[in-house]
């Protein structure tokens, strides 16, 4: 084993993930002004519409106050929708617009040619094989 994949995976994980938020922020989200948490939160409603502002928080590992900051920026711009009021709870489900998924169809074949770039070292198979096995553990 070399000294590099010896390294603990949490270091691995987070320099893949360096590197691919990087490659996404700087080639794909900056030009069209959205930051990553913002992309990350329309990406985690169109799989799932309707989440509230603490689930979104957790799904993406960052506090619920941040969250709102992202689901309000992301509301004045019309790309999510929440309702004002709720017949019960306090809990405001949040979705993507039309404009969020066209502006997530339009992103998505940049995303894609990053993560191509940051796993270019890697051969198709193997980029695929990493793909199941993080798939897997996620």
């Amino acid at each position: 084993m070399s000294a590099r994949e010896d390294q603990p995976l949490g270091l691995l994980l987070v320099r893949v993930a360096a590197a691919l938020r990087t490659e996404v922020i700087a080639g794909v989200l900056e030009p069209l002004d959205l930051s990553f948490p913002q992309y990350i939160c329309m990406r985690i409603l169109s799989h799932s519409p309707g989440r509230s502002n603490a689930e979104l928080a957790r799904d993406a590992n960052v506090s619920p106050q941040a969250m709102n900051m992202v689901l309000r920026g992301l509301q004045d711009r019309g790309l999510v929708t929440r309702p004002a009021t709720v017949a019960a709870g306090r809990s405001l489900p949040a979705e993507l617009t039309k404009d969020g998924a066209a502006l997530l169809v339009d992103v998505d074949p940049g995303v894609r040619d990053a993560e191509r770039k940051v796993l270019a070292p890697l051969s198709e198979q193997d980029r695929r094989h990493f793909r199941r096995l993080l798939a897997e553990l996620g």
